[in-house]
């Protein structure tokens, strides 16, 4: 089956659009699940073929497998990024889709999982991935789970932080942890559809070390030539306001027990295996320098 299409799951979203984008270099044929009110027009222009449906809809999962190759996904639920996104989304969609791809006889199933997903049962939405991985193993399913570290990109968001000099951080910005850049952690999952003798494994992902937002400043101002400062809010405020707002915004309280983790210094890859997998790590000032051109700014390596 390994001329059929895969499927993308999540190929709307910020990593999910990378990952359709990487498998189309690699000359895939991709399917993308869309949820029916959602545009693909863009997929559309790229050759993506569209299969309507949602996660949520275990019919709608059936068809969108039929005669697929192998499943890519990077759906999450709990940030609310797009209309329709629920925690369910995590727990219930992630089972369906794994249970339909079960009944298919899918090739290879590649999960977006997260970094110490296994460690973290106070932090909903990481050991929802965990719960993932099991489910595959459980029903005997080819799979791959790759475990992300943080995503460098998520710091812009509220702006580009090198055109302000200053970075934004939540908690103590001198604890290093694992980053990783979208664009890299899109091709890992487009190659995981191939390569060989990762069946059942969950591989870390990351740099070639971690990287307190202390340290990335003083990268990235090297890079410039001009400081870098960091603005970071401190963990106890962070805790008043999940105690405030956590019983009715549960993704507050979610995001609040990530955060708290982070603090612990736990956040951690051990990236020898995805070295082994994937080729060389990247270097932290490579990755940093990268980012920073990805927004616009010339800068050397």
């Amino acid at each position: 089956m390994d001329d059929g299409p895969v499927l993308v799951v999540g190929g709307t979203g910020m990593l999910g659009g990378k990952v359709v984008t990487a498998l189309l270099e690699r000359g895939k044929h991709v399917r993308a699940l869309v949820r029916p009110q959602s545009d693909a027009s863009n997929l559309e222009a790229a050759g993506v073929e569209i299969a309507r449906g949602d996660l949520m809809d275990p019919e709608s999962l059936r068809q969108a497998l039929s005669g697929a190759d192998a499943v890519v996904t990077s759906a999450a639920g709990y940030t609310r990024h797009s209309k329709g996104d629920t925690p369910d989304i995590d727990t219930v969609g992630n089972r369906n889709l794994i249970d339909a791809a079960s009944a298919a006889g899918v090739r290879r199933f590649v999960l977006t999982s997260i970094l110490t997903c296994d460690q973290t049962p106070e932090v909903p939405h990481f050991w929802h991935k965990k719960l993932a991985e099991d489910r595959l193993e459980e029903l005997g399913v080819p799979f791959v789970a790759l475990r992300p570290g943080a995503f460098l990109d998520q710091i812009a968001q509220m702006g580009d932080p090198f055109a302000k000099r200053r970075l934004m951080w939540f908690g103590s910005p001198k604890i290093p942890l694992t980053f990783v850049l979208a664009s890299d952690l899109a091709g890992y999952l487009a190659d995981a559809v191939d390569v060989p003798g990762v069946d059942g494994e969950r591989i870390d992902i990351g740099w070639d070390r971690p990287v307190s937002t202390q340290d990335i400043a003083q990268i990235a101002g090297d890079q410039f030539g001009e400081r870098i400062r960091v603005r970071a809010v401190p963990a106890g405020l962070l805790n008043a306001v999940a105690t405030v707002l956590g019983p009715v915004v549960p993704m507050v309280k979610d995001l609040n027990a990530m955060l708290q983790w982070f603090q612990t210094g736990g956040y951690v890859a051990n990236t020898a295996r995805q070295s082994e997998v994937f080729g060389q790590v990247p270097a932290a000032e490579d990755a940093i320098a990268r980012f920073a051109r990805s927004l616009g700014h010339d800068v050397a390596a």
